[in-house]
């Protein structure tokens, strides 16, 4: 073909070398770990290349996508009501994927799926929510997700996609329905928190009133013995002098009482401060205090 003309010669050896290293370079290809290329021959599904190095026919055979086998998370939030009207938005976070032995299936079978999944959430959240109250779609969510995967699981399996788990991660009532459940709660904890300083206050009053009651009668049993051994001894003091002087109990009183009253008068007159005084304070009505200190006397005597 380049008969005596080498520079043709030149030139076709570095076009077919061009067309070779061309041909080469659209040949290979690599498929990154955990993915997997669909590989298309005239338009119809041919293979499916794994991880690593691949070769395939130029113009012949083309890549028609590559399927991720990684596990995905679609967050769908939903708005629905509850039993008792409350609007509500529950988020769900639905873990998936591919199944590595329905790839084609993955591939072929649904157009976005995705949005899929997001229509069997939307489907399973308004049918499960609306039959329970507020308070038990916060402490019941597990069912929920639970449920969620269960019917998921099945459907989404013969389209190549494998559930892993549904985990409802976000609850968000309306702003009001949050204000007033706050405000709820704040009266209820006021109500138990003024019981219970309603209660502490009448265990005090009550122990106040049992400790004074018995400091009153503890008081009075005190007063009443100085009382009786101040007679006691008042009277033993007068049986003695009585004895040893000749003279008679009421005498001897009389004396007591006299003198009692003289130092009485004489410290009220030393001090200038002194407000006491007796009415009536003349020493002849001492008879009538002697007379009612006797009778004293005797009724402690026959006491005994």
């Amino acid at each position: 073909m380049c008969d005596g003309d080498p520079a043709l010669c030149s030139t076709l050896s570095i076009a077919v070398l061009v067309g070779v290293g061309l041909i080469l370079m659209l040949s290979v290809f690599l498929v990154n770990q955990q993915t997997c290329a669909i590989i298309e021959r005239f338009g119809k599904f041919s293979r499916l290349a794994y991880a690593g190095l691949h070769f395939r026919i130029p113009i012949f055979e083309s890549i028609k996508g590559r399927v991720s086998l990684r596990i995905h998370q679609l967050n769908v939030d939903v708005e629905t009501k509850t039993k008792d009207n409350v609007f509500v938005h529950v988020v769900i976070a639905v873990q998936y994927r591919v199944l590595a032995e329905k790839i084609y299936e993955a591939y072929y079978t649904l157009h976005n799926p995705m949005e899929q999944i997001k229509a069997f959430v939307f489907d399973l959240v308004r049918a499960q929510v609306p039959t329970m109250e507020l308070d038990d779609v916060f402490s019941r969510k597990d069912d929920i997700a639970d449920a969620i995967r269960g019917d998921l699981r099945g459907p989404m399996s013969d389209f190549g996609y494998e559930i892993i788990k549904a985990l409802v991660t976000d609850i968000d009532p309306d702003a009001n329905v949050k204000s007033a459940m706050n405000e709820i709660n704040t009266a209820q904890r006021l109500r138990v928190a003024a019981t219970e300083r309603g209660e502490a206050e009448k265990i005090l009053k009550v122990k106040q009133a049992e400790a004074e009651a018995e400091a009153s009668i503890l008081h009075g049993r005190g007063i009443a013995g100085q009382r009786k051994a101040i007679v006691d001894g008042l009277s033993h003091s007068v049986d003695e002098f009585a004895k040893q002087t000749g003279l008679s109990a009421p005498n001897v009183m009389d004396m007591v009482l006299l003198i009692q009253y003289i130092d009485t008068l004489k410290d009220i007159g030393a001090n200038s401060k002194s407000n006491v005084v007796f009415v009536p304070h003349t020493p002849g009505n001492l008879s009538s205090i002697s007379e009612q200190l006797r009778e004293v006397i005797f009724s402690a005597d026959a006491m005994k």
